[in-house]
């Protein structure tokens, strides 16, 4: 019986963890991995909607919605989330940002967000004190980590955006995100030492195109001048 009970307390702790793990893996009913095509069905945007960031040596895009600014699927006026932008590494849903309406969260503290995360995504896994933290400029803006939920998997991210005041969320797959990563720091080596080349072939392009009009213009003068 001693045994059985073991078991059956393993079992639950493993089905716990297993249960976390997986809805560290989403955020609300948007799922980690998922293609472009089915985000953009979940939130009514269209494909020309997605923002090509690097073509090279992987595609990265970027999909930005603004809920309250769409009819279909506009969440309720009393939602919280201002801002959410999906990132896609090779048509796979890496992360998803979430920015925070401040109006929403005002009066809000920290303890009072990570009880919220820890409702939806369990205990924190690092608490960082004010002391501890190093502002990151990875989301646009000097971001400093509150709280951090994760495993070698996937991770959740609390963060106190410095300006405007505000909170953010970031949930991400490790291992795409850190392919993502080493992506994007390629594409703007190739970016920096492509650029030479890219600009003779630019001017190249645009005298060609200035001598095509003007050879154009010139047979259509001549066609009908009289003097």
């Amino acid at each position: 019986m001693k045994n059985s009970l073991v078991a059956l307390c393993i079992c639950i702790t493993l089905s716990t963890q297993l249960l976390d793990a997986q809805e560290r893996m989403r955020y609300r009913e948007f799922q980690l991995g998922s293609d472009v095509a089915s985000i953009g069905k979940l939130i009514g945007t269209a494909a020309s909607d997605v923002k090509l960031i690097h073509q090279r040596p992987a595609v990265m895009q970027d999909l930005e919605w603004r809920p309250g600014y769409f009819s279909r699927g506009a969440l309720p006026q009393t939602d919280p989330v201002e801002l959410i932008v999906f990132r896609f590494y090779d048509d796979q849903l890496f992360r998803v940002v979430v920015d925070y309406h401040r109006d929403r969260t005002k009066g809000m503290t920290e303890a009072d967000m990570i009880a919220a995360m820890t409702a939806e995504y369990g205990p924190a896994s690092r608490v960082l004190p004010t002391s501890n933290r190093v502002p990151t400029l990875d989301y646009g803006t000097a971001d400093a980590p509150v709280a951090i939920w994760g495993d070698k998997e996937s991770s959740v991210t609390l963060l106190r955006v410095a300006y405007p005041v505000s909170f953010r969320l970031v949930v991400s797959l490790t291992r795409l995100d850190n392919l993502a990563r080493t992506a994007s720091a390629e594409a703007v080596r190739l970016d920096v030492k492509e650029a030479p080349q890219r600009e003779i072939a630019r001017q190249k392009k645009e005298s060609d195109e200035a001598l095509a009009a003007l050879e154009k213009a010139k047979t259509e003068n001549k066609a009908v001048f009289r003097p």
